[in-house]
This record gives C-alpha cells, sequence and structure tokens, in this order.
C-alpha cells in the first residue's frame, strides 16, 4: 500500500450476487469491479478464499492454499461446454437471494463440478498439467486429504483409520490408487478455481482495483495443513493437540474465546528458516496484491489454551516469533504490502512489533466510542490516528454502523454526536456521518463495509463471532448497488482527496 490516500469497499465474494445461491466469480464479480471505479476506489477488500469446513466460517478451512469451490462460476463452465444451464437452472440452491443455504449448496454444487470434471477431459489439457506440477507441494496433499474425507464420510481425519490418520506409506499408495479419480477431481476444482480467479484479479487491476486478502494466523485442526504437517504444530504423540488458539476473558466475552486452532511450534519453524509461512505468503502474494493478517498480534505473543478445556480462562500468553519471521519474509519475498490486524488486548510489545514492521495497522470506528474498554478507546479516535494506517468503520465481525448506533448506551451516542460536532444528524441517517469521520481522516487507506455505504441494519451482518448458524450467509441482491449510490461514494471520495 502507498503512501497516497485512497480508499475500497468491503464484500465478501460470497456476498456477491449471483444465480446458483452464493457469490462466485461470474459476471456480477466483474460488474462489481467496475461499479469500484466509477466509485473512485482503489481497493477491493475480500475475505479468506479457502475451502470452508464446519460453522462455513472462511476462517476455518479445510486448507490454507486451496480455494473455495462455491467460488468457481457455473456460468463459465456452461460456456466451456461442460455443463448444460438446465442442469444448473433444475439444482435447489435456496429460494432466498439475499441469504446463501450452504446445506443446499453442498448438496448441488459437488454434484455439478463432478459432472464438469468427468466431461472435461482434463488430462488432456497441459495446462492443467502444469498447474499440478507447479502446486504439487500442496495439492498433492490437499486432493488426497478431500478425497480419503469422502470415503470416511467427512469425519475429521483423527477418526480414519491409523494407517492413514499417520500417513503410513503403505495406506497413502493405496488411498492414492483407489481414489485415482476424486483425487483428480480435487486437483481439477482447484485448477478451475485458480484459473477463474486470476482472470478476475488481472481484470480488476486492469482497472485500478487492488486486491486485499485476508489470511487467518491459524489454520483448522482438521486439515491438510494439519494432517500433512503435524511437525509444524503443537501436537502429542497421537497427533492431538497439547494446546489451542484462542482470546482471554476481557469485557466482550466473559470466559474468553476458544477458538480451537492448532498452535505453531515457532521453534520449529525458526530451525526451518519459516519455510512454510514463507511459502503460505508467497501463494498470497500470487491470488492478492494486499494481504490482511488476521489476529496480528500473535506474532508477538499468543494466547495458549489447554486442549481440553471448554472455556479460555485457563489460558497463558507465550512469546511468538516476532520481528524474526518478518525479516526473513522481507529477505525472501521482498518489500509486501501487509495490513496488520492488531485490533483486541494489545500492549506494548505488540505496539513495538506493528511499528518495527512498518505494516500499516487497522483502526475501527465503532471501538472508538466504546466505554467497555476506555484503556485503548483512544486509540481510534481519528485525531489519534497517524498516516500509516487502515481506517474502517467496521470489519465483518462486526455489527452494521445503523444497528450498533442503536445498540450503544445513551451516553456513547452522546460521545458520538460530541465527537462529529452535529446535534443535528438524525440517528437514522448518523452512519453517513461515520463513513465521513473514516474518509475525512488522515489514514492513508480508508475501507467501508459495503453494508454500511447501505445504510443496513444487522440483517445484513456477516458474523457475530462465538455464534453458530446465522453467520457469513448475507448476500447483495442484483441492483442494490445503484448509480445513485455509486455518484455519492464518488463524490465523498472526491471530496476528501481519495480518488487515483
Amino acid at each position: 500500500m502507498g503512501e497516497r490516500r485512497a480508499s475500497g469497499i468491503l464484500l465478501p465474494v460470497s456476498s456477491l450476487p449471483s444465480k446458483y445461491g452464493i457469490g462466485c466469480f461470474s459476471k456480477s464479480a466483474y460488474t462489481f469491479v467496475d461499479q469500484l471505479k466509477a466509485a473512485g476506489q482503489s481497493y477491493w477488500q475480500i475475505l479468506p478464499l479457502g475451502p470452508t469446513s464446519y460453522g462455513d466460517s472462511p476462517y476455518q478451512s479445510f486448507s490454507t492454499f486451496a480455494g473455495n469451490p462455491y467460488f468457481i462460476s457455473l456460468e463459465a463452465l456452461i460456456e466451456e461446454g461442460v455443463l448444460e444451464k438446465d442442469e444448473c437452472d433444475s439444482v435447489d440452491f435456496g429460494n432466498r437471494p439475499a441469504s446463501v443455504d450452504y446445506g443446499k449448496l453442498y448438496a448441488g454444487r459437488f454434484k455439478l463440478l463432478r459432472k464438469a470434471y468427468e466431461r472435461s477431459r482434463i488430462y488432456e489439457n497441459p495446462e492443467f498439467k502444469r498447474f499440478c506440477e507447479v502446486h504439487s507441494w500442496w495439492l498433492d496433499d490437499y486432493a488426497l486429504f478431500m478425497a480419503v474425507k469422502d470415503c470416511f464420510q467427512g469425519k475429521s481425519w483423527v477418526e480414519w483409520a491409523e494407517d492413514i490418520r499417520f500417513r503410513c506409506d503403505n495406506a497413502l499408495d493405496y488411498y492414492r490408487k483407489e481414489l485415482y479419480f476424486d483425487i483428480e477431481f480435487y486437483k481439477y476444482i482447484q485448477f478451475k478455481f485458480r484459473q477463474q480467479w486470476m482472470e478476475l484479479k488481472a481484470y480488476a487491476n486492469r482497472q485500478g482495483i487492488s486486491i486485499i486478502g485476508d489470511i487467518p494466523i491459524y489454520v483448522a485442526f482438521d486439515s491438510a495443513d494439519t494432517w500433512a504437517g503435524p511437525e509444524l504444530f503443537q501436537l502429542d504423540d497421537e497427533n492431538m493437540p497439547v494446546a489451542v488458539a484462542g482470546c482471554p476473558p476481557d469485557a466482550f466475552a466473559r470466559t474468553g474465546q476458544l477458538w480451537g486452532n492448532p498452535l505453531y511450534r515457532w521453534d520449529y519453524h525458526k530451525n526451518q528458516g519459516y519455510d512454510w509461512w514463507l511459502r503460505r505468503l508467497s501463494v498470497c502474494f500470487e491470488l492478492y496484491d494486499v494481504v490482511r493478517i488476521d489476529h496480528f498480534r500473535g506474532f508477538d505473543e499468543y494466547y495458549s489454551i489447554p486442549y481440553g478445556d471448554t472455556t479460555a480462562e485457563r489460558g497463558h500468553w507465550e512469546k511468538g516469533p516476532g520481528m524474526d519471521l518478518f525479516h526473513a519474509v522481507r529477505a525472501r519475498l521482498g518489500q509486501k504490502s501487509i495490513i496488520a490486524e492488531d485490533l483486541g488486548f494489545i500492549t506494548d510489545s505488540v505496539r513495538w512489533l506493528v511499528r518495527e514492521s512498518g505494516f500499516p495497522n487497522m483502526k475501527v470506528l465503532e471501538f472508538a466510542f466504546d466505554s467497555r474498554d476506555t484503556g485503548s478507546a483512544s486509540d481510534y479516535l481519528p485525531h489519534n490516528y497517524d498516516r500509516n494506517c487502515v481506517v474502517y468503520t467496521g470489519t465483518h465481525d462486526n455489527e452494521t454502523l445503523c444497528s450498533w448506533f442503536k445498540k450503544i448506551t445513551a451516553k456513547e451516542r452522546r460521545m458520538v454526536r460530541e465527537y462529529i460536532h452535529n446535534d443535528q444528524v438524525t440517528d437514522k441517517m448518523i452512519y453517513k456521518e461515520m463513513i465521513c469521520l473514516a474518509m475525512r481522516s488522515v489514514a492513508n487507506t480508508c475501507i467501508i463495509p459495503i453494508q454500511d455505504y447501505l445504510g443496513y441494519t444487522n440483517k445484513a451482518r456477516m458474523n457475530t463471532p462465538s455464534t453458530l448458524g446465522k453467520n457469513w450467509k448475507w448476500r447483495l441482491r442484483e441492483g442494490e448497488i445503484t448509480a445513485a449510490l455509486i455518484e455519492e461514494i464518488r463524490k465523498l471520495t472526491e471530496t476528501y482527496g481519495r480518488c487515483p
């Protein structure tokens, strides 16, 4: 990210309008890029693109390197001639265009993708062969992991037969032969994902739009990463976690947050020259122009919770790799654009790490007026920013501005009005004042969730942390981003000097 003032919009790929149940790399994605350009924006920020697992969260993926099969455009496969339009139209993806039905998506999408694979004669495609060779270092394990998982009815790898769970050579050979076409199917899916995404990214870049990607600091326990590389993580002799990740209790979560991800063996990573992390980030920088690293503070200190605990209350802090990792990143990958997500419990040593890295950190306006967290709330007030930061009204984990303002206390609402110095604006329209506050701040980069530009309530909220069942579902409908809204965003962007 450069020194110039710029802005962008946060919109997950899954939330794009689409015909077949979920946003994907279809025409609507290209239309959104055009809308970003017309609105004078420079960035499109998305959520992680990995294949989702239990709970449908993009932050719990079956692989840190693979792409989500749901994002493959069925329309593009119809144009290729490997699917028929009638076949796609006949699948029940649900009848709510503003919400993703993941159950129906899972039941319908993979059957269509399997048909496309079987008709593709992909084994004759030299580009596919080249893709498989270049990416074999992660693709082989991922495709085998998914094929074996299907063989065991979707069970976690710790519930597989012992020989394949522990990757015995004879078991690996057996399943590679037995599941040859299933493995090739999963490789085909990744080939199509990468092909379609890179075409979309190239189009966005040609329009002057850079992609801000997002990677979780941790990987899921039930993932190809953990199964294929247990030495990377704090696991015991049975490959079960010794401790897991989370956050300590605070004013927002009385028993803390228990994420359950396996923790890294940072001593092992250091001895390997952080090779796995460098490979991971190199893939990210192929897929994205800027990478937001979730839970950046975990590189300074990480919260370790004994495995088996039902809350995060008995956890403790341990030291992470600090700048040693990012010196290695710079040495191998050069100067890269990274956003440090440093939200939550922040210490002086975390602040030092962010400053030393030189990466812009995050400022969330909603946090600036939260009386529960007076210790760091002032960090989020715009008059305390420096230029090297990224300001958001809220993130995918927060309430929309409209619902947030209704739910905060009367005292906090007064704080907002006093800060924006406007007693006349109605509660209903105050979201626009908050957007202006972010846009006119000194922060070099300003990212606004599309829900806030639209003035939507929590019906459009993307995620409520520590809950299951209602998250990651919201979608735009066709036509909700109007020409009038695009013009309004452009004028705002021009007024505050953020146009390209």
